[in-house]
């Protein structure tokens, strides 16, 4: 299981791809994982034309579950931690899957996955401990010393699981401040879940590295997804203090959102810190740096959460209960991917530049020769709206939906009768095809690359939504069923790809 050096990245010219995070596939541990549901899934892909499979973050999430919300940018969320091919690599006792309890197979417990999946990992640690292979006991060490951000990660979540998972601001004084003698006192008095904690996330990319290869091997690129912010309760924030605007207890002074629009009269306050791009830039924004390459371990193509905010971001005071009273401030804008791409080389970006977009947008995107987002479902609001592929760029991905909005069939179900009859005329077909004929304009269109929702494929319902935003509670849930992979869909898309050219 010693971890592999990351696959080259495919040359993407035209092509076509789907959107599945890994949790919601099926399988017998409660959640998708990266076992051999997942090899299965990337077999149809390929059979199906697919040259992209995009996922949403792979790190640890927080509270809500949320891939959005997550403790560290750079670790691996362990649920996905496949107990089969801990078994298969010998890293588990043979008689520890025998009492699996049944779960859901159409959503998700993540409350129960993460019992399950601690108490397997913590049975694989004592194992390894017992009878661990010399060479796997070396590729830990090795693991240990080629990853910088691993000590501090392994020590907040060693801390995080003492201190009963408060927040890292009610901690003792000392670890929440981080003062050396505290640090090096907790250290020596958590040695053994610190250890624990750093095996978790050599296993976790140590399958992440077979299942990166078996991609490769298929002639698909992984596209990931960088959130623009973390989580102000995350070992990023505690172990950065310097970089967020924070009080002197660590608490966030103002927080990110967006103003009041069409869609909300309050705007949105997501409360994540917000960063000193002042202080960034004196190290020619190393922390980012730092943050991007740790993503190309997950993916080939990152997706840029909230593109818009490194043009100019709204900044709300944390005393504020909305998003109405901020104020627009300016954003890194180009210095900031001249670093990344100065020190880590070319990189391969998609900018999620959505909802309120001004022409700086525009002109930054255009400056660091990204491509942007467009969203079918959003193109029937209005005629000749900029989301219908008669408007694209062909410098673009575009998208039935994304996991932020329903199911294609979904949104056809709740739509306006104007937007329906717009759509229909549009497309070309009858309301139970709708599902089918988004997939076929997003192929059609001019957009070189052109990605589907997997609920969307199977013609799903509202019922199969992966995200109800501003919900607290359901969301990422949704889980695909055994046998939906039919050869049938993937011959229909591999011949779609052919007409269109995303072969």
């Amino acid at each position: 299981m010693a971890h592999s050096s990351e696959p080259a990245a495919h040359t993407i010219s035209r092509a076509a791809g789907v959107l599945l995070h890994p949790t919601s596939l099926p399988g017998r541990y409660g959640v998708g994982d990266l076992g051999d549901e997942l090899i299965a899934f990337l077999d149809w892909a390929a059979s199906a034309g697919m040259k992209v499979w995009q996922l949403l973050p792979l790190n640890p999430p927080g509270y809500g579950f949320s891939p959005y919300g997550c403790l560290s940018s750079y670790a691996g969320n362990y649920m996905l931690i496949s107990p089969q091919r801990l078994l298969q690599d010998e890293l588990l006792p043979d008689h520890a899957l025998d009492d699996v309890p049944a779960f859901d197979d159409v959503y998700a417990d993540f409350d129960e996955i993460k019992k399950l999946k601690s108490r397997l990992l913590r049975q694989s640690f004592a194992h390894f401990n017992e009878n661990g292979r010399a060479e796997q006991k070396n590729a830990l060490r090795r693991f240990e010393r080629d990853n910088a951000w691993l000590h501090d990660w392994a020590l907040y979540a060693a801390l995080k699981y003492s201190q009963n998972h408060r927040e890292w601001a009610s901690w003792p004084r000392g670890v929440a401040v981080r003062d050396p003698e505290a640090l090096a006192a907790a250290s020596r008095d958590l040695a053994a879940e610190i250890s624990f904690r750093k095996y978790v996330q050599w296993v976790f990319f140590s399958q992440w590295a077979a299942v990166r290869q078996a991609a490769d091997a298929r002639g698909i690129d992984i596209m990931g997804d960088v959130p623009i912010y973390v989580a102000w309760d995350s070992a990023d924030v505690w172990a950065n203090r310097d970089l967020f605007q924070l009080d002197d207890s660590g608490k966030p002074t103002v927080v990110a959102g967006v103003p009041p629009d069409y869609f909300s009269s309050t705007g949105q306050r997501w409360g994540n810190p917000l960063y000193r791009w002042d202080v960034m830039r004196e190290t020619n924004y190393r922390w980012w740096v730092s943050r991007i390459r740790a993503n190309l371990r997950f993916a080939d193509i990152i997706r840029l959460d909230h593109f818009r905010g490194f043009a100019s971001y709204w900044e709300i005071p944390a005393d504020e209960p909305t998003a109405v009273h901020g104020r627009w401030m300016p954003g890194p804008g180009k210095a900031l991917f001249d670093a990344i791409r100065s020190a880590v080389g070319e990189v391969k970006f998609v900018a999620e530049d959505l909802g309120f977009i001004t022409a700086e947008v525009h002109d930054l995107r255009e400056a660091v020769e990204v491509p942007g987002m467009k969203i079918l479902q959003f193109g029937f609001s209005h005629v000749d709206s900029p989301h219908l592929p008669h408007r694209y760029d062909p410098h673009t991905v575009v998208y039935t939906g994304t996991h932020d909005n329903d199911t294609a069939r979904g949104w056809y179900d709740h739509a306006t009768h104007e937007e329906r009859d717009l759509a229909r005329e549009y497309l070309g077909c009858e309301a139970e095809n709708i599902a089918w004929a988004m997939i076929r304009a997003a192929y059609t269109s001019v957009a070189e690359t052109a990605i589907v929702p997997m609920q969307d494929i199977l013609g799903l319902d509202s019922e199969a939504r992966m995200n109800r935003p501003g919900d607290k509670h359901g969301n990422w849930s949704w889980r695909m069923q055994a046998g939906a992979l039919t050869s049938v869909a993937a011959e229909r898309l591999h011949k779609l790809a052919e007409v269109t050219g995303r072969l």
